[in-house]
């Protein structure tokens, strides 16, 4: 109607318009309003030139300015008094955009950013409408999630959003899946928030203060000070805060109490004022909550070093043999947890300098069982174990880590980051284990104890200088990291096997050993980059590289005498070696920009130098490896909700320092692993391909998502096994065989209006195929599981809300060598958790986890677990911030520790202790004060 209004005016005054918009300014009591916009198609990045911009009344769509846009797409009016009024903006072919704003004495300017346009052949797939929530937005590579479009319940957090997003999951343990990949990091207004532990934030900030959610792949920062992709990003989710919600505090602060022994104990307080956020945090208690976070351990005790570059990469050596507690927690045991942890991020002068800190520390302590079954396929059947284990770990480690950043102008930065801590691990494990053949003739039973206590101190530093010169395109920057580590483990190794022929005892082999290993490790490394553009669609990337490194490991084993004491050396379980490396890197790589089309491609080609001195027998083992890593990414926007990624990244990998050492390793006796100086290093393939769309009119959902990956002249395993069931390991390359992995994942989500649910369906398909030598014989393992998943949720304000997923799964598993027995088998998995609202500000929630695996041709016994948790909660206060609940964990008793694994020729099923049912009264209360608040909520 409004069109049709507009249309008619605009023939009948086009000469007098100007005119009329000019007396409209002589005769109305002028204001200081500044209303100013871009106008631009953003989905090939063109901006508008003489767009006309209409400002009417919103009562009765009387005309009060008009102006064209400019060179650039802007436009800016002034002038206008207090009152309610409509932007009407048209351009030939484009839909027509309209949007309602006010003015007042509070608010005498309005600035609407960039204006996207949408071509008329597109507006029955994209309708730009203000006024109204848009779910989505999908920019390139980014997709945005508007968190107004979801409905919430009080206090929720940013976990419960997560969870209503299309395409995005979060397991039980808070690990997220998007896209099909594991989210490495969450940001809050894109800085880091407590850096590695993203279940500090989804757990803890309240979802109300969210304003949108974006998920991209975070590029490194070379790319982003180019523009041209690398190769290097990371999966990524940026909680974007409300404006007004920046600055205050919030926390949450939580005890409980509980049956059989449960306790916790949560406190965070968090602290923001404009730029500059504090926040501390301690956990204590033995539920299972521990905030060591699922990927904390990987950052934390890596020894390889990555200089921000493919190619770039050393491995320095130094393995410890008996330590095999990472410090993680994956539900396996009866855990104690104590931790705690505090940030600080502030910028400051104009935003040019700033820091972004963060200190952990925590202690973890794990008790309990593992029972594993293992079937070991050999040319002549298949060999079955049997083991029982008790174990005990315990870990306490302290780190920190952050960046500072300056700014000495608009061209250029310095960033020094620093990264370490220091780590201390204790581990008892005891182990009755037997081996059959495939008759059930008993080979050999081991009654294994070890223990060992690691001591661990790591430091790394960085500084990047980056530099953008006069013309644009052309920058520069240098990249230097140095790092040091030094790992230091003593342990016992006490092994009695016995031996038996046709079933009845034969020998026996004792084993009563003391170990000591000294590992240091020291590094720097250089990387240089230049870039120049080609034109104005063609940008040229060089670089060059560097990194020296130094590793020192020495090994000791002892032989308890007959009297006591270890004083005899083992040379053979010992070693002694010194280990440096150099590399060299060149590289180039050209980024095309055009229209709706980026690419990127180039290689690096890198030179590395081994040199090797074994201190025991004075011998010297040199090597040098030619390594190339060529790369390729196309994007392509088809519309503005629709986009198509593809990349392509290919790897020389040389083998590592354990992998080449030529050491005996005896942690099991009745499985020794042992290096192959002689190794070569293989080639990675990655491909990946994505395909996304959005449709705003139905909250329609679709993404496509290929990743494959193929691995030439792997290093495998050559396993030599013998009668008694003894098997050695030893690594080599299999020059014509090919390893694989293909992952495939399609989701569809939408919008079932009649319902007004939210339902999605996503299919997943992960197979691998892998390779190892077995009694000189080739064995290949095909390991594929097929997973369909549906999904619901709604949620009915002050009523009720539930989500569910569920679905079943098949897993297609077999050995080449034993074609007769195979893995394949069917499952079922569930979860759902449902809230209902009651009188008197009482709630009841539940979830329920359901699992089931059928009985295979290596394990002939059916699984199936159902895990309900209940709560009945109370809420207080006003703003129901005070939470009173009863709670219970595994009603039915049914939380049996289980897991099927395949690797190499080994396909194992474990059966573990686990937290079992218990009951807990707790006490939460949620605090909150925030600059848009108008109560303070406590």
């Amino acid at each position: 109607m409004i069109r049709k209004k507009l249309m008619t005016i605009l023939l009948s005054t086009a000469f007098a318009l100007p005119v009329f918009s000019q007396q409209i300014k002589q005769n109305t009591p002028a204001y200081n309003a500044i209303i100013k916009g871009i106008v631009v198609d953003t989905s090939v990045n063109l901006k508008l030139k003489d767009a006309v911009a209409i400002v009417l009344n919103s009562k009765d769509s009387i005309i009060r300015q008009f102006t064209r846009t400019q060179q650039d797409g802007s436009f800016l009016m002034n002038g206008l008094q207090k009152g309610s009024y409509i932007l009407y903006v048209s351009y030939p072919g484009y839909a027509d955009y309209s949007e309602k704003f006010s003015l007042d004495s509070s608010r005498m300017s309005k600035e609407f950013g960039m204006i996207g346009m949408t071509l008329k052949a597109n507006l029955l797939k994209e309708v730009i409408i203000k006024g109204t929530v848009s779910a989505i937005k999908i920019k390139g590579d980014t997709t945005e999630y508007n968190a107004k479009a979801y409905k919430l319940s009080p206090n929720a957090k940013v976990e419960d959003l997560l969870k209503r997003l299309p395409g995005i999951q979060v397991d039980k343990d808070g690990k997220i899946t998007a896209e099909g990949e594991t989210v490495n990091k969450v940001l809050v207004d894109g800085e880091e928030f407590f850096g590695d532990d993203p279940t500090l934030v989804t757990r803890n900030l309240r979802a109300d203060m969210v304003d949108k959610v974006q998920l991209f792949d975070k590029k490194s920062d070379q790319a982003t000070l180019t523009g041209m992709t690398d190769g290097k990003t990371d999966k990524t989710l940026n909680i974007k805060l409300k404006a007004d919600k920046n600055s205050g505090y919030f926390g949450k602060a939580d005890a409980g109490i509980g049956s059989d022994g449960y306790y916790r104990g949560q406190l965070m307080f968090n602290a923001f004022n404009a730029k500059q956020k504090i926040s501390v945090y301690g956990i204590a208690g033995n539920d299972g909550k521990t905030s060591l976070d699922w990927q904390d351990n990987a950052k934390y005790a890596s020894s390889n070093i990555d200089i921000s570059q493919p190619g770039m990469m050393i491995d320095l050596g130094g393995y410890d043999e008996l330590e095999s507690f990472s410090g993680h927690y994956s539900g396996m045991g009866l855990p104690v947890a104590r931790t705690g942890g505090a940030h600080y991020d502030n910028k400051w002068d104009h935003d040019t300098l700033s820091i972004n800190a963060n200190y952990k520390i925590g202690e973890l302590t794990v008790d309990g069982t593992n029972d594993v079954q293992t079937q070991n396929n050999i040319p002549t059947g298949s060999l079955n174990s049997n083991s029982d284990q008790t174990f005990h770990n315990h870990i306490f480690r302290q780190k920190t880590d952050g960046v500072f950043q300056v700014k000495p102008d608009s061209t250029s930065s310095i960033k020094i980051t620093w990264n370490g801590g220091i780590k201390n691990t204790q581990q008892d494990n005891n182990t009755f284990a037997t081996t059959d053949n495939e008759t059930g003739l008993l080979l050999n039973d081991n009654l294994l104890n070890s223990s060992s206590n690691t001591g661990q101190q790591n430091l790394t530093g960085g500084v990047l200088y980056t530099k953008k010169l006069k013309k644009i395109g052309r920058t520069f920057s240098l990249n230097l990291i140095g790092t040091v580590n030094k790992i230091n483990t003593t342990g016992y190794l006490n092994s009695k096997i016995n031996f038996y022929t046709n079933g009845l005892p034969d020998s026996s082999q004792l084993t009563d050993q003391f170990k000591t290993n000294i590992t240091t490790n020291n590094a720097v490394n250089a990387l240089l980059n230049y870039s120049e553009p080609l034109s104005k669609v063609m940008l040229m990337m060089v670089s060059y590289g560097f990194a020296s490194g130094s590793s020192a490991s020495d090994q000791s084993t002892f032989n308890r005498l007959p009297g006591g004491g270890y004083d005899v050396l083992d040379s053979l379980y010992s070693n002694n070696f010194k280990v440096k490396q150099l590399t060299n890197q060149a590289g180039i790589s050209f980024n095309f920009v055009k229209d709706k089309t980026m690419l990127t491609f180039g290689s690096k080609v890198s030179s590395v130098d081994f040199r090797e001195l074994d201190v025991y027998s004075k011998s010297n083992l040199n090597r040098n490896f030619k390594l190339w890593n060529p790369q390729l990414s196309l994007q392509y926007h088809i519309s503005q909700q629709t986009s198509i990624r593809l990349n392509y990244e290919g790897n020389s990998n040389e083998p590592t320092v354990a992998q080449l050492q030529p050491v005996l390793i005896n942690n099991d006796p009745l499985n020794i692993t042992q290096g192959n100086p002689n190794l070569t290093p293989s080639f990675t393939n990655r491909l990946f391909v994505g395909y996304q769309s959005y449709n705003p009119l139905n909250g329609q959902l679709i993404g496509v998502f290929t990743g494959y990956q193929s691995i030439a002249n792997p290093v495998v395993s050559n396993l030599a096994t013998d009668s008694a069931g003894r098997t050695i390991n030893r690594f080599i390359n299999l020059n014509n065989e090919t390893t694989r992995n293909l992952n495939f994942s399609v989701f569809y989500d939408r919008k079932i209006k009649p319902l007004d649910m939210m339902a999605g369906i996503n299919l997943n398909i992960n197979g691998n195929t892998y390779y190892d030598i077995s009694n000189n014989d080739l064995n290949r393992t095909d390991y594929t599981v097929y997973t369909l998943q549906a999904r619901f949720n709604k949620f009915v304000a002050n009523v009720y809300e539930f989500n569910a997923s569920l679905g079943p799964t098949y897993t297609v598993s077999g050995s080449s060598l034993q074609q007769n027995i195979n893995n394949n088998g069917r499952g079922f998995t569930g979860n759902g958790d449902f809230t209902v609202y009651l009188p008197a500000k009482f709630q009841l929630s539940a979830n329920a986890n359901y699992q089931y695996n059928s009985k295979t041709g290596t394990f002939n016994t059916d699984f199936s677990r159902l895990i309900i948790n209940t709560s009945v909660n109370k809420l207080f206060l006003k703003d129901q911030t005070l939470k009173l609940s009863l709670s219970g964990n595994d009603l039915l008793n049914q939380n049996t520790g289980f897991n099927r694994n395949v690797a190499g020729n080994l396909i194992t099923q474990s059966n573990y202790t686990t937290i079992r049912r218990y009951f807990m009264l707790s006490l939460t209360y949620d605090f909150n004060k925030t600059g848009g608040d108008k109560t303070k909520n406590n």
